[in-house]
């Protein structure tokens, strides 16, 4: 259920904005709600959360056991999260390039960001990669690939699942229903993902991925923040 429970949250938030925007006059709002997914992301994050909470309770367990924080190898997980930040960012650079190269005919295919209110622009530097790396991490490494592991027998089918489960999430990040969009959004958020549950399963170590998953996050909206507001 985990595993693609993001995936449905992902269209639930995005129908919300929607609704939000249509109430407030808009023509299009399915469309219009398409810049605003690294603000609504946090309601994917917050139904995650819950869920998780749910589930972690009925384990006799909480979410900072899925994280695993460690004061004493704090340094130690910093240093690991930089090399992973280079690690991770160069598969994920190569990985979007190579995909918009052979689904569209240039290397520089991107999701939507920018055009929005400096607020939201704000938000989407400071408050959503944070969020996303921390409950994304927690979700597909923290709690679903052990389990998976478990229940399966075999750390090589885990991997798969959850990469699958966590590429898929992406095909509605932003909702566009545009058939090419959604198979490069999957396609290039695989190899991320084989990485890093690769990397969960033979380390355990959970707060590095969260904080060079956070950075890779804060980049790509930082990106695009003086691109010019709209209201």
């Amino acid at each position: 259920m985990m595993t693609f429970a993001r995936l449905v949250l992902a269209y639930v938030a995005h129908g919300v904005t929607a609704a939000v925007l249509a109430a407030s006059g808009h023509a299009e709002p399915w469309q219009a709600a398409i810049r605003w997914w690294t603000v609504y992301g946090s309601l994917i994050d917050a139904g995650c959360l819950v869920l998780l909470a749910m589930l972690t309770r009925r384990e006799g367990r909480s979410i900072r056991d899925l994280v695993g924080f460690d004061r004493t190898r704090l340094g130690r997980d910093l240093l690991i999260a930089l090399g992973l930040l280079l690690g991770l960012g160069l598969v994920g650079f190569v990985g979007g390039m190579g995909t918009s190269l052979l689904l569209y005919g240039n290397p520089h295919h991107a999701p939507p960001m920018g055009g929005l209110p400096t607020w939201a622009m704000v938000y989407s530097i400071a408050i959503w990669p944070l969020l996303w790396g921390f409950t994304e991490e927690t979700t597909y490494n923290g709690y679903v690939l052990p389990r998976l592991r478990a229940l399966s027998g075999h750390s090589w089918m885990a991997v798969a699942i959850v990469s699958f489960g966590w590429a898929a999430q992406h095909i509605a990040l932003p909702a566009m229903f545009d058939g090419r969009f959604m198979l490069y959004r999957f396609l290039s958020s695989l190899p991320i993902a084989l990485l890093a549950a690769t990397f969960y399963l033979r380390t355990g170590r959970l707060v590095p991925l969260i904080v060079a998953h956070a950075a890779i996050d804060i980049l790509a909206p930082a990106s695009v923040m003086f691109a010019p507001p709209h209201s």
